[in-house]
């Protein structure tokens, strides 16, 4: 992060000791671990990979991008490039001989894909693609001897917006009908991004065809591009919330290991100095910064469960299901998971005090790098339209309603439990109210006209995350005396449960104030001109 990355005519370099992490992390595989085994992959499911994408992520998030990225892109072209194509690609992707990138973004085409310009000119078996990339991760760099790029172009007879988008497969250096490699193609690094955070990452503005053009290969079908690359958004969006609950779990650490050593001021009960974690305002963030993380990361395994089941369950009806799940969950995941990840590294420098806000206790850092989750894979804002208008309003409610069926079946499993010890009546009614919060937020959303879904949509993802999680929470409640009726790990459930508790008196109440935000906010919003916000007064 110090180090951060060099820039010369075009090449990247990136800090001592990178190539020889990167070299150990494909030596065992865990580059891509959910690759398929035809191709050298461990095939292993998407609930497994949640885990190893979280905990690489929060080791070093600058780092685990380059092989996430390239996730993505073994995924396109296991899923739509010819067999040449996979012939010539996949083998050494996967085993990380190479990298891949994906390269949408272009100056005046952000969010808005429909205006990119990138161009693909037919020739001979292959298509000369000029253009210019920006925000691309790991576009260039020193670990591979080649990166392949994904690029999203238009042929010249491309109708126009979305619907005339291709995907082509555009190597840096060429490679022979043999496997070798030949010449330099026509695509380079013209600078690199100076950024808030991940300084290690490689953020480049790539140049396709400043010397007649770089040569590539479609991928499947003229102007399904668009279509294919959105296919592999549920994948990239869960694992960027992977990536923010990574970092929120690094930055609890640190503060709780912080907090345990800091010697300063006198506790409630105590009579000298002590540790800080003693007070109860410390104990109060550092339960926030745990809770939130905990009930995130099992909302984000549940989803990475559901990918799994839409795609591999041998009944099409659960494989439906699974996929209406799945389309649910992802941008309350990729949004509040990214959002408490800002929030949680927010409260690790407020846990470190003015040691916070210097560099040298790493807690700066989690912040940093943390603030780019809400952005890149499609914003907190875009995550909250998609929520509202392709999963909710689209489907009239009915996944969202079977999300509520199970949600009153946990509160059912935690109203018949006996003993006092988890306060199970407060935990059935906290869960109940969220599937309430749920329901409700649903059926206000299906009654509305005009703007007004638009205008509410973030609260509602961040009420849904708050409700869900607390489900998730209850969940894992029931985990937990489980274990303790089979007299396993008394004092790991017992911890579960005072958090459980924590989360449902201290989170879980901000879901009805973000709720009430939605319905009763949404037309003050509307109203406000832009005059309104500018030199106030």
């Amino acid at each position: 992060d110090a180090r951060g990355l060099g820039f010369s005519d075009g090449a990247v370099t990136t800090p001592p000791g990178w190539a020889e992490a990167y070299r150990g992390l494909t030596e065992m595989g865990w580059n891509s671990p959910t690759a398929d085994p035809e191709h050298g992959g461990m095939g292993l499911p998407m609930a497994v990979n949640a885990c190893i994408q979280e905990m690489f992520n929060g080791a070093n998030a600058a780092f685990q991008l380059c092989p996430l990225l390239t996730q993505g892109a073994i995924e396109a072209l296991e899923a739509y490039a010819s067999d040449d194509l996979k012939h010539t690609y996949l083998s050494r992707m996967v085993s990380g001989e190479w990298t891949g990138t994906m390269n949408l973004t272009e100056p005046q085409a952000g969010s808005d894909l429909a205006a990119i310009r990138s161009k693909a000119v037919p020739e001979g078996d292959h298509y000369r693609i000029s253009g210019q990339k920006i925000f691309i991760t790991y576009g260039e760099h020193d670990l591979t001897g080649n990166i392949i790029h994904l690029v999203l172009a238009r042929l010249p007879d491309a109708p126009a917006g979305v619907k005339g988008i291709s995907l082509f497969v555009v190597p840096k250096v060429l490679v022979g009908a043999d496997g070798s490699l030949g010449a330099r193609n026509d695509v380079r690094c013209v600078s690199i991004e100076h950024k808030l955070g991940i300084h290690a990452s490689p953020t480049c503005t790539l140049a396709f065809g400043d010397d007649g053009g770089a040569i590539g290969h479609l991928v499947g079908e003229p102007n399904r591009g668009l279509e294919y690359m959105f296919a592999m958004m549920n994948n990239a969006r869960l694992n960027i919330g992977l990536q923010g609950i990574g970092i929120a779990e690094n930055a609890t650490q640190h503060a709780v290991a912080y907090a345990m050593d800091r010697k300063q001021g006198t506790p409630p009960a105590g009579s000298s100095a002590a540790t800080i974690i003693g007070h109860p305002d410390v104990r109060r963030m550092l339960g926030l910064m745990a809770t939130r993380t905990e009930a995130a990361r099992i909302l984000a395994y549940r989803a990475a469960a559901a990918l799994d089941i839409a795609r591999r369950a041998p009944d099409p009806a659960d494989r439906a299901r699974a996929q209406r799940r799945v389309d649910l969950l992802i941008p309350v995941v990729k949004g509040w998971s990214t959002e408490l990840s800002v929030q949680t590294a927010s409260l690790g420098v407020q846990v470190h005090g003015g040691m916070g806000y210097v560099e040298e206790t790493g807690a700066a850092q989690h912040l940093r790098d943390a603030r780019i989750t809400t952005i890149y894979e499609g914003t907190t804002g875009i995550q909250a339209l998609d929520l509202v208008g392709r999963k909710i309003l689209r489907d009239r409610g009915l996944a969202a309603g079977e999300l509520v069926a199970e949600m009153r079946a946990t509160a059912a499993l935690l109203a018949g439990q006996g003993g006092a010890a988890a306060d199970w009546p407060r935990l059935a009614a906290g869960v109940t109210g969220a599937a309430d919060l749920v329901e409700a937020l649903t059926a206000w959303l299906l009654a509305q006209n005009g703007a007004e879904p638009q205008a509410a949509a973030v609260c509602v993802l961040e009420a849904f995350g708050s409700a869900l999680g607390a489900w998730s929470m209850g969940d894992a409640a029931l985990a937990a005396v489980a274990r303790m009726d089979a007299g396993r790990d008394t004092g790991f459930a017992a911890a579960k449960l005072r958090r459980v508790r924590f989360y449902f008196d201290h989170v879980l109440p901000m879901a009805d104030a973000l709720a009430r935000v939605a319905t009763a906010g949404a037309a003050a919003t509307l109203e406000l001109e832009p005059g309104d916000l500018a030199g106030a007064a």
